[in-house]
């Protein structure tokens, strides 16, 4: 796997560089310091992810990541950033990950994974399948055949599922983008913002203000319907 690394700091480059070093099948094929030249250095060095700072100098991430999809081929983008309030912009921005500065090897493996294996079939959810949550150094295995929804909040991603009758909110490290990219046959995005699964997805409501819900089996929560997607989820309710 080819990946550039971009970065305005010459430190923050340097870590990343020397936790792909220590991955097997992993090539830092160039480093750049702004937008501009990470889209020069795409183009001549055509990578297969492009590891990318948000807040830099000219060209920031956020643009540089629009330009990027325009490539043919076009890598992939893993935002690597010390902001958490960028994460719904990101995944706008098509990116296939969101990692917060310092960032982990573990993490940093498990999103060039994910990179690695996005162009293949999506994958439906097995009883095996876990989600790995932490939080104020509690760490909580999150069962994915049990999960309704998942939403995306300004700063995270939650996870709604059901343990012993009881709804459990999970907060992951995940984006939408990768679950989606990892469970897509087995959940269906309803808003930018939310996935469901469709194993659970029972009906449509329609509130008083005219915003369309999600029915969920086993859980409160009625995660929003954005009217782009009103239409296919009807269609799939009906089986069609």
């Amino acid at each position: 796997m080819r990946v550039l690394v971009v970065d305005d700091e010459a430190p923050a480059r340097e870590r990343l560089k020397s936790l792909l070093t220590a991955l097997p099948g992993v090539e830092c094929v160039g480093e750049a310091g702004d937008g501009a030249a990470a889209l020069s250095a795409a183009r001549e060095q055509n990578p297969d992810v492009v590891l990318l700072d948000i807040r830099m100098p000219g060209m920031d991430g956020m643009a540089a990541a629009h330009e990027l999809a325009q490539l043919t081929p076009a890598p992939a983008v893993i935002f690597t950033t010390a902001y958490s309030e960028h994460a719904l912009e990101a995944f706008d921005a098509q990116a296939l990950d969101y990692l917060l500065k310092p960032v982990r090897r573990e993490r940093l493996q498990r999103a060039l994974e994910r990179a690695h294996g996005r162009g293949g079939e999506k994958s439906e959810v097995g009883d095996e399948a876990y989600l790995l949550s932490r939080l104020h150094g509690r760490e909580l295995r999150v069962p994915v055949a049990e999960v309704r929804y998942f939403q995306a909040a300004d700063k995270y991603v939650s996870a709604y599922y059901m343990d012993n009758g009881e709804t459990i909110e999970a907060i992951l490290e995940e984006s939408l983008k990768s679950l989606e990219d990892r469970f897509g046959e087995a959940l269906v995005r309803i808003h930018r913002n939310a996935l469901v699964s469709r194993n659970y997805l029972r009906g449509i409501e329609q509130r008083a203000d005219g915003v369309h819900v999600a029915l969920l089996s086993g859980v409160e929560g009625r995660p929003e319907i954005s009217r782009r997607h009103v239409a296919e989820i009807r269609r799939l309710l009906k089986g069609e």
